[in-house]
């Protein structure tokens, strides 16, 4: 795996922090004022409780406001994209895509606004899209794991994004 950033081990199933929480980079979509608790997403149905957004039962009374991860995705503006390349990519699209949606699945229960947003499939390749920069690199890992292959993560020097690019001939 090469990394424009290189990482400690670290055990599985934890995650690290990554290069935002190391600079201190926000994301944009976060609120800089403090929501009302509660307050749920219309779109997802996440609530705002206890300082961070989670999955529950929308309280009688809470406010309505979109999530980050909402409204990113009504902006069509990712934190993160997993691009995935090569020969072994065709012939194995939906091992690959299940993996990936696999990673989604495993993160989102904890992390509500961490999600796949759209998957594009266009000369050759296919890119996938997400609301946060952990879950590309979580799906980045995932398939250099299971799959072998070449891994770059590449994080933007003073924004909130991640490019992995992921790629086995």
């Amino acid at each position: 795996m090469t990394a424009s950033r290189q990482q400690g081990a670290q055990p599985a199933g934890r995650r690290i922090a990554g290069h935002a929480q190391d600079d201190h980079i926000a994301d944009p979509y976060q609120r800089q004022r403090k929501l009302h608790e509660p307050t749920a997403c219309p779109d997802c149905g996440a609530i705002f409780h206890q300082g961070r957004w989670q999955w529950g039962d929308t309280p009688e009374g809470a406010e309505s406001e979109a999530c980050p991860a909402c409204r990113r995705i009504a902006d069509d503006l990712p934190a993160g994209i997993v691009t995935l390349a090569g020969a072994y990519v065709a012939g194995h699209r939906d091992e690959i895509l299940g993996l990936a949606r696999r990673q989604e699945e495993l993160e989102k229960p904890e992390h509500p606004l961490n999600r796949i947003m759209r998957v594009k499939e266009e000369a050759g390749a296919i890119e996938i899209a997400t609301t946060d920069i952990h879950l590309p690199r979580r799906i980045g890992e995932a398939l250099h794991h299971a799959f072998g292959g070449e891994l770059a993560l590449d994080y933007e020097p003073d924004g909130y994004f991640l490019r992995a690019r992921w790629s086995r001939d």
